[in-house]
Formats: C-alpha cells, structure tokens, sequence
C-alpha cells in the first residue's frame, strides 16, 4: 500500500505553532537539548510505512521544512490529522537517540492523536487516557531496533524531560514533555 501524501502547512501557520510550542517548558528543553551543532532525527511509521531522516536544527534555529516534514510523519494515522509537534519532544528524541548512539530509525506507533481518534481509542482501552499529551503533539509511543525496551525507559527516567510510560507487552515506551512521571502499562 502506497502512503498518502497530504498537502503540508503554511510555513506562516508551522512557524505560528512552533512559536507556541517554543515556549512550553523552555528551560528543560536546553536541558535536553545536544549541544552539537545540529540535531537530527530518523524515524519509521509503523502504521504508515514512511520513513524519515533529517536535520530539523542548525547553527542555532529550527528549520521550517523539516519541523513540516516531522509534523507529516507523527500525523494521526486514523484521520490523517497534523499538529504542531512540540519542540522540546524533538529534542527529547533527539537527545534519546544521541545518548543511546543510535543511527537506526525511531519506531514511531503514535505521535499525534486528534481528539476523535483519543476519545476512540480510549473508549477501547482504559490504558489510553482522556486528556492524552499525544492530543497536543507533545508525546510518542516509540521504541528503536537494537535497544532493549528496559534500556531505552531507564534512558528516558534519567533524562526527566517528562513523563514515561512503560509497556512490556505492547512492546513500546511512552515519551511526553509534561510533567515528570512514571507509570507501567501492559
């Protein structure tokens, strides 16, 4: 099945919402953030198939093209919904896969939810929760080929970028740039 290619936002509209989303939480995010001189990302959609690796910072900014290529990617995959991904996620990410020395792509499970598909799958699943961060583009369900499960939660715990959520069966972790928490799942 070939995936489908939408239309992506107006870099005013991108560069709105990275704006907002700039200021949540600022002072973690330089926390998190590498120091090097660029910070990249490679993904995988499991539900899309589509595949990413880019730069979305250099020489001290975030690049528009490639905060919309990453939007596109973590969209919700049940409606083809985009939103504005949090900045401090990308580099929480980022930062995972720098600390773990990881080339492989990131399994991406869920990035995005519209609020349609939370309230869904919420009504499915008591695991999922009604006032979800994946609604406001501030967490993904992940895990990358390579690293251990167990390793990739400790990582995350020790960054305290936000809350973690671990899921032994499902086979993924929880990342989220809201508050500092931890939970198990099945």
């Amino acid at each position: 099945m070939e995936p489908k290619s939408l239309p992506c936002p107006t870099r005013r509209r991108l560069l709105a919402g990275a704006a907002s989303t700039a200021l949540y939480a600022l002072p973690r995010r330089r926390a998190l953030a590498s120091t090097g001189a660029v910070r990249s990302l490679a993904f995988e959609s499991l539900h899309t198939g589509e595949t990413l690796r880019t730069v979305y910072w250099e020489q001290g900014q975030y690049l528009a093209q490639p905060l919309l290529d990453i939007q596109h990617l973590l969209r919700d995959y049940h409606n083809d919904q985009t939103h504005a991904i949090d900045l401090g996620l990308l580099d929480l990410l980022s930062t995972m896969r720098e600390r773990l020395g990881c080339s492989r792509p990131i399994q991406l499970i869920s990035g995005y939810r519209s609020p349609a598909t939370n309230a869904a799958l919420h009504a499915r699943s008591s695991q999922v929760a009604s006032g979800s961060l994946h609604m406001q583009g501030m967490a993904a369900d992940i895990r990358i080929p390579g690293c251990a499960l167990p390793q990739l939660r400790a990582l995350a715990l020790s960054l305290r970028g936000g809350g973690v959520g671990y899921y032994p069966r499902s086979d993924f972790v929880h990342v989220d740039v809201g508050r500092v928490r931890q939970w198990a799942g099945t």
